[in-house]
Parts: structure tokens; C-alpha cells; sequence
């Protein structure tokens, strides 16, 4: 691993380089794949994912076209379904827990740029931070969650809302930047699932 992905990998300011857009090459090859495959040709895509995500957990469904920047940093849980339309910058880690419904035109962005040093914005150096959203969580329509945000369980994001701060478990939070609207009643273990 050269400097640049190391740097990368603990989370510290890095610069491109040809290593990492290699990487990035080699997984936009893996989407051509997925997002190509004949409408009814799930296994291409099931393949195409295992492939090219870290995790994809039983049942778990993805709808093209979606975009990542790496795959191996995608965590995806059990029964948990993208939408179409989904952009995942995997710059860092996201872990999507068992059941997680996200709506199409989600974007979850772990890459950061400087912001007061204007210098080294201009020279182009970032760092990543990771994502986690909870077991059966739901994010509506064109949610965005910003880097380093943790979203809790059985939580639901309203449409178009911009997630720039962590939300508990158990809420309904929207707006940009979202806030917690109101709490949800706790699930209750041993309950029969509604279908």
C-alpha cells in the first residue's frame, strides 16, 4: 500500500494519486457490471456486489444504477435495500445494518476537504470519515449524510434532508440540516413482524 492510501486508510489529509484512481478504476469496472447487467440477470448483479463490496448480507438488494468510489469499504446488512440511483463515496467505511431501507437518489459522502485552509483545498487534499446507519432505519428520497455521521436504529430520515450530525435510535429527523421532528415508539423483542 503506498503513502497516499495509508494515509487514507487512518483517516489522516491525503492527496490522489495514481494508486487510489486505480482503485477507483477497478471498481467502476465492477459497476459497469452491475449497472449493465439484462434487467432480469440477478445473479450478474449479486456477483457483481460480492465482488466489489467489503459485505453484502443475505437478502440484502441493490437497484442500478448505483455509484461507489471503492465497494470494499461497504458494509451492507441483511435484507437491506438501495434504491435506485444510490451514490456511496466509500472514501472511508459505511456500515448499512440489517434492514435499512434507503430511497432513491441517496448520497452518503465520507470525504471531507479543508475548509480554513484555503491552500491546501486548492492543492486538493482530503481526509474520510465513516458512516454507520442503524438496524432498520429508513432514509427517504435524496437523503444525504454527511462524513463521520452515525445514524441509530429504527430510525426514519425524511425525504431531501441533509444529515450533518448524528441522530439517535428511535426518531423521525428531516430538514437541512436535519433535526429530530419527534421520537418513535421503542420496538418491542419476541413481537411478531407485521406483514
Amino acid at each position: 500500500m503506498g503513502e497516499q492510501a495509508d494515509r487514507l486508510a487512518r483517516g489522516e489529509w491525503y492527496l490522489d494519486d495514481e494508486e487510489l484512481r486505480q482503485r477507483r478504476l477497478e471498481c467502476w469496472r465492477r459497476l459497469d457490471s452491475f449497472n449493465g447487467a439484462a434487467a432480469d440477470d440477478d445473479a450478474v448483479r449479486s456477483r457483481a456486489l460480492a465482488s466489489l463490496f467489503g459485505e453484502v448480507g443475505d437478502g440484502a438488494l441493490v437497484v442500478p444504477r448505483f455509484q461507489c468510489s471503492y465497494g470494499h469499504n461497504i458494509r451492507l446488512g441483511a435484507n437491506a435495500f438501495v434504491n435506485a440511483n444510490g451514490f456511496f463515496m466509500d472514501d472511508a467505511l459505511i456500515t448499512i445494518g440489517a434492514d435499512v431501507r434507503i430511497g432513491p437518489g441517496a448520497q452518503l459522502m465520507t470525504a471531507l476537504h479543508p475548509v480554513d485552509d484555503h491552500r491546501r483545498r486548492r492543492e486538493g487534499w482530503e481526509r474520510a470519515a465513516p458512516i454507520v446507519i442503524g438496524e432498520n432505519t429508513w432514509l427517504g428520497a435524496s437523503v444525504t449524510v454527511g462524513a463521520g455521521v452515525s445514524i441509530g436504529h429504527n430510525a426514519v430520515i425524511g425525504a431531501g434532508s441533509v444529515v450533518l450530525h448524528d441522530i439517535p435510535d428511535h426518531v423521525v429527523a428531516a430538514g437541512s440540516p436535519a433535526r429530530v421532528v419527534r421520537r418513535t415508539p421503542a420496538e418491542v423483542e419476541g413481537l411478531q413482524r407485521e406483514h
